[in-house]
């Protein structure tokens, strides 16, 4: 069902044009562009194809497309013909249409999914937790802090991150929080420290060591940790800001 609308909603675009001004009309030259983005043969023409498209196939199409996506300007002449009758092409318009209504669709693929700005295709969040992922982080160490939560969160939404990856990315905010650890204890967070950098010493996160926890169900638990470490840096960043901002 999802292909089908898929297909639906890429005819829709490719008619208007939306594609004309960087993939224009030449069916090889679109093969070619498509391969040498996306690594991948036999994936053109789409809506002949994707009914054969593996998931990892479709999002990267669809990745692919926005990237290459523009509103046709058209001019104002009834003598123009199909495809000479553009004054320009609206790009930011284009791929702002293009991802509301692929948006559409792919919130209710499986358990939900979403094409961000930079064109990549994210997990939902959790339930009431979307606001904590786009929250800024105060700004504190742009290299040691904001770049590497933000990188920790798109290695975790990715659709296609393994197990693997999401641990390293929980592994990754739990190095942020160890790179505070010294100004969380000048605002006296010692309990709370405690109980976090234990959950991340005991389940193999941070280092491996014998008598560690393995026997839990790491698609869960690494939901949680997650969330709770990216919480607790937005916590501990806006205590250490208020305690700077309070020191004589």
């Amino acid at each position: 069902m999802f292909v089908q609308l898929f297909k639906a909603f890429y005819l829709d675009f490719r008619n208007k044009d939306y594609f004309q001004q960087n993939l224009g009309y030449q069916g090889a030259d679109i093969e070619a562009q498509m391969f040498l983005a996306i690594r991948k043969s036999d994936l053109w023409p789409i809506e002949e194809k994707c009914k054969n498209y593996s998931e990892d196939d479709l999002f990267d199409v669809i990745e692919f497309l926005y990237d290459n996506v523009s509103e046709p300007i058209y001019r104002d002449d009834e003598w123009s013909n199909h495809g000479d009758s553009y004054d320009t092409f609206d790009r930011d318009t284009g791929k702002q249409e293009f991802r509301d209504r692929i948006n559409q669709l792919l919130c209710d693929y499986r358990e939900g999914y979403e094409l961000s700005e930079k064109g990549e295709i994210l997990e939902f969040s959790e339930q009431g937790l979307k606001e904590l992922v786009l929250a800024e982080l105060p700004p504190y160490d742009l290299e040691n802090v904001e770049q590497r939560v933000e990188s920790a969160i798109l290695k975790f939404r990715r659709s296609r991150s393994s197990l693997d990856e999401k641990f390293d990315a929980v592994r990754n905010l739990f190095d942020v929080l160890e790179w505070l650890r010294d100004q969380i204890k000048e605002v006296k967070l010692s309990e709370a420290e405690s109980a976090l950098f234990n959950i991340a010493n005991n389940y193999s996160i941070r280092h491996h060591k014998d008598g560690q926890k393995q026997d839990y169900d790491k698609a869960i638990w690494y939901n949680w940790m997650f969330y709770y470490s990216l919480a607790t840096i937005h916590a501990c960043l806006k205590l250490i800001k208020k305690d700077e901002s309070q020191s004589p």
